[in-house]
């Protein structure tokens, strides 16, 4: 079977590499390249480019180096500066799977393979003739919520060959191989930065609006902000206020205004409903002729976290999750992913508005 494997020059894509050579598959290596917004080279790609090829060399494969630089920039850059002017939480790192690593490679260059394989923590499940997207037996770094938004078409294609290893064993696996970047340590943060700071380049796409930090129990001014979109609701870091902690649990886009609550047990961070909008099912909907809730478990951000709960379909792709526990942090814009009750089959996702929710209406 001839595979193109996604690479990145970290340790995961070079033992699934490794792995899938033991299996026997015919590899194709290739590393995206986005680039900078300003058009410029990234220190960080080129030392991963130069890792990829150390790879490649090591297993004599071919390999190649592909751009979609514009397309990143038009498609998930626009979204994401967008979303965070409007105020809400992107998730870039969702969108650059779904257009840029399983959309444009796949049509410009995976579809002349037979599977497309990468280093991402998740499996497939068959089941009654459909595949699934399946959790990762390590769930501390389970990336199925960051896949929640491909197709059915793009999941089919889809190898994910150290799904099935805990992160221990692949870092073993690539000492006991001699691998160049066995000892390499994990890329942080998303996917389109490299080493940039994300305030940073938030400050030079959208600059600086300074506006008041207001404590929302008693309407006190505490502080100075510099411009909404530098934060997200849950946040508790970078506001630079004493006596915290302090989070932030309201925003006022209109007036610029950032509304905080002090303590770490403060009811305002909290939440037990989520309203979502443009709900995606991978595999269709498992639900279709389901009138009531159906029990399933979520994630509204990156964690290994899964919490219990109800979905109620409300109307056409709106539904609303209702959680068994308390949720800290419900970001609009953000991506709330949903799992089965066992928490091996990610159904899809939806994002997260932010509208309140009415018990009646469910």
């Amino acid at each position: 079977m001839k595979v193109a494997a996604l690479i990145s020059g970290g340790v995961d894509s070079a033992v699934a590499v490794h792995r899938m050579l033991e299996q026997g598959y015919d590899l194709h290596l290739f590393y995206i390249r986005i680039g900078m917004d300003n058009g410029e080279g990234d220190c960080s790609a080129e030392e991963d480019i130069e890792m990829c090829q150390c790879i490649a060399s090591r297993y004599k494969l071919p390999f190649d180096v592909v751009s979609l630089h514009k397309e990143y920039w038009d498609n998930v850059m626009a979204y994401a500066l967008r979303t965070v002017k409007e105020g809400l939480t992107p998730n870039p790192d969702i969108l650059c799977n779904k257009i840029i690593k399983f959309g444009y490679f796949e049509q410009r260059w995976g579809k002349e393979f037979d599977k497309t394989a990468t280093g991402h923590y998740a499996t497939t499940i068959e089941r009654d003739g459909k595949i699934y997207l399946g959790t990762a037996v390590d769930p501390v770094k389970d990336q199925t919520d960051f896949l929640a938004r491909i197709s059915y078409d793009q999941l089919s294609h889809l190898m994910f060959p150290i799904g099935d290893m805990p992160k221990s064993e692949v870092r073993e696996m690539a000492i006991k191989a001699n691998m160049p970047n066995a000892y390499r340590r994990d890329s942080q943060g998303i996917c389109f930065l490299g080493n940039i700071n994300y305030n940073d380049f938030i400050r030079r796409h959208l600059g600086e609006k300074p506006g008041p930090i207001i404590e929302i129990e008693t309407g006190r001014k505490l502080g100075e902000h510099r411009g909404y979109w530098f934060h997200t609701i849950g946040q508790r870091k970078g506001l630079g206020l004493s006596g915290g902690p302090w989070y932030v649990v309201k925003k006022n886009v209109h007036d610029n205004v950032i509304y905080v609550s002090n303590g770490y047990d403060t009811e305002k961070q909290y939440g037990k409903t989520l309203h979502i909008d443009e709900m995606h099912f991978i595999s269709g909907n498992p639900w279709p002729e389901c009138a009531g809730p159906v029990e399933i478990t979520f994630k509204n951000r990156h964690t290994p976290t899964f919490i219990n709960g109800k979905l109620h379909h409300i109307g056409a792709n709106e539904y609303v999750i209702e959680s068994d526990e308390k949720v800290q942090g419900i970001a609009p814009g953000q991506f709330a992913a949903i799992y089965d009750r066992e928490r091996r089959i990610c159904y899809g996702s939806g994002v997260i508005t932010g509208q309140p929710t009415d018990n009646k209406n469910f």
